[in-house]
């Protein structure tokens, strides 16, 4: 018989997140991290986890709002996963799933996963309210600007002159949304 292995699964939104605290003291016998949001299931070390359980292992996840941000994203992955007959342990919410789950744990899957969207959505709207106060009273200035003034200039330069927007994009070190976004600001401008 398979011996059952212990996968842990961790996201952090940002490189400065320190993933270590998650399944600390967690004796795993793989862990799969994530430095990406969880806005979607497209997450290169999530798609690898799901490769890799197989059926009789352990994922186990900090807690729900780590592995998926809304209740559509957390029900269908805890479906595939339960469906591969993996077990899925929520840390924090204390609850497992199995693919064998009664109503009541299925309405908890539920429950949970809608309430961890809210929060989120609490959160988002929290942000902005104080975005738009500090805005407000002239003290929040927005992100600092991608482009330089030079770096503008000589944008401009290489357009007038017909480059491929890809290539101006390439050797300004810039991606081609920023380099439209320029573009788009130069019409509306003008």
């Amino acid at each position: 018989m398979k011996k059952e292995k212990k996968v842990g699964y961790v996201r952090v939104s940002s490189f400065d997140q320190n993933p270590e605290r998650q399944l600390e003291g967690i004796e795993l016998d793989r862990k799969f991290t994530d430095k990406a949001s969880g806005k979607n299931t497209k997450r290169p070390k999530l798609e690898e986890m799901i490769d890799y359980v197989r059926e009789g292992d352990v994922l186990i996840v900090h807690s729900m709002d780590r592995l998926a941000r809304n209740l559509d994203d957390l029900r269908m992955i805890v479906f595939k996963l339960t469906g591969k007959m993996v077990k899925v342990q929520f840390l924090k919410e204390n609850l497992t799933f199995n693919g064998e789950d009664s109503p009541m744990s299925n309405l908890l899957l539920s429950m949970m996963g809608a309430f961890a969207e809210f929060e989120r959505s609490i959160i988002r709207e929290r942000q902005l309210e104080g975005i738009a106060i500090a805005k407000k009273k002239g003290v929040y200035s927005g992100r600092k600007p991608s482009l330089s003034e030079e770096k503008i200039e000589e944008m401009n330069k290489l357009l007038e002159s017909g480059e491929k927007k890809s290539e101006i994009a390439r050797q300004l070190k810039i991606s081609r949304e920023t380099l439209y976004r320029h573009i788009r600001s130069r019409i509306t401008i003008s």
